[in-house]
């Protein structure tokens, strides 16, 4: 009986050789595989949150320079924070932050380019720094930029906007009609609670146009 189970034993031993022998190798791989996608899962977890802390600090280096006033330390944070973390949340509300500093303090092309690089970089703020950009831009008379910057613009939510700085530029290129058809479409995209829709009803007064009097128009070929 023994030698009947050492026989078995024997055979099965054999099998699970001539089986390692044939997988082992492949085996060995997958879990390999397995373990270091574990691995740098883990791994990309504690970076993110490494990184985000990081920024963080020199967010709040920044947030402190801003309300002293200090536009070089904050400008040196900036840098910072773009150079350093670039992908982050903090680095894109350190760009806006920035800006409107560079703005305060008459750097305006300075404040272009930080608009510009959360434009391209920003990821959930681009489109408010296009329209902060925007403003700028038209500012600085440059209209057809502006209005290049304003093509960019996609997400529903701004529509308004985007037609009352479009008709902003129609005014000042005194294209009357134009900037009507434009003003028609923010008022009656905002929200009438706003105190913003204000400036738009005056606006449009002062073409002759007031709200009452118009309906959203299809849009006019300039």
């Amino acid at each position: 009986m023994a030698s009947h189970l050492d026989l078995e034993e024997q055979e099965q031993l054999d099998q699970l050789k001539a089986f390692w022998k044939q997988y082992g190798n492949l085996i060995t791989w997958v879990l390999t595989l397995v373990l270091l996608a574990f691995a740098g899962w883990t791994g990309w977890g504690w970076w993110q949150r490494e990184q985000a802390v990081k920024a963080t600090a020199l967010y709040d280096a920044l947030e402190a320079a801003e309300k002293a006033g200090d536009a070089d330390k904050a400008n040196r944070a900036f840098a910072d924070l773009k150079d350093r973390y670039p992908r982050t949340t903090y680095a894109a509300l350190g760009a806006l932050l920035a800006a409107k500093m560079q703005f305060d303090k008459g750097q305006t092309d300075n404040a272009q380019a930080t608009l510009a690089w959360v434009a391209e970089n920003g990821v959930e703020y681009r489109e408010l720094a296009k329209l902060r950009l925007s403003g700028l831009q038209i500012d600085a008379k440059q209209y057809d930029a502006a209005a290049k910057t304003l093509d960019g613009i996609t997400a529903p939510d701004y529509a308004a906007l985007v037609a009352d700085r479009r008709g902003d530029i129609a005014v000042l290129q005194n294209k009357p009609e134009v900037a009507k058809a434009e003003y028609a479409k923010a008022y009656a995209g905002l929200d009438k609670q706003l105190e913003y829709i204000k400036l738009v009803d005056a606006k449009m007064s002062a073409l002759g146009t007031p709200p009452a009097e118009v309906k959203p128009k299809a849009e006019v070929k300039q």
